[in-house]
């Protein structure tokens, strides 16, 4: 009678324990919000491009955009550019810049950044005679 009474008991238990694990996982999963926390969606940026190649260095030619929808920049001259703002559309995934550039001696550098929302998001460098730089930054 005890070890029927005992068995009774841990069924009872484990059926309690497993009932609140599965009540548990139901209520933790019930408000997630993961759309909120997945790249691109919800938000809009705004971006800027921009380059800096060191004294007596010439910046070429830039190509830059979000998600695959690049503009190109040519017959640029100096040793800074900066594209002019983007705002991004809602959704957007990516903003990515390659520029070029003809440096002074084989020590000379090219910097290229993406910044978003006023804040510095991504750098590439390249150093040389012949320069290219390029970064890419996943919203």
């Amino acid at each position: 009678m005890k070890k029927m009474k005992l068995k009774n008991v841990l069924k009872g238990s484990f059926v309690m324990v497993m009932a609140a694990l599965i009540f548990g996982f139901v209520t933790s999963c019930s408000n997630d919000d993961d759309d909120d926390n997945v790249p691109g969606t919800n938000k809009t940026h705004k971006v800027v491009f921009k380059a800096e190649a060191s004294a007596g260095s010439n910046i070429e030619i830039a190509v830059y955009g979000i998600d695959g929808n690049p503009t190109t920049a040519t017959s640029l001259s100096g040793t800074t550019w900066s594209s002019p703002e983007i705002t991004t559309e809602t959704g957007a995934m990516s903003a990515n810049v390659a520029i070029n550039a003809i440096g002074a001696s084989t020590s000379s550098t090219l910097k290229v950044q993406i910044w978003v929302d006023g804040e510095l998001k991504k750098e590439g460098t390249s150093s040389g005679q012949y320069l290219s730089a390029s970064a890419s930054h996943t919203f």
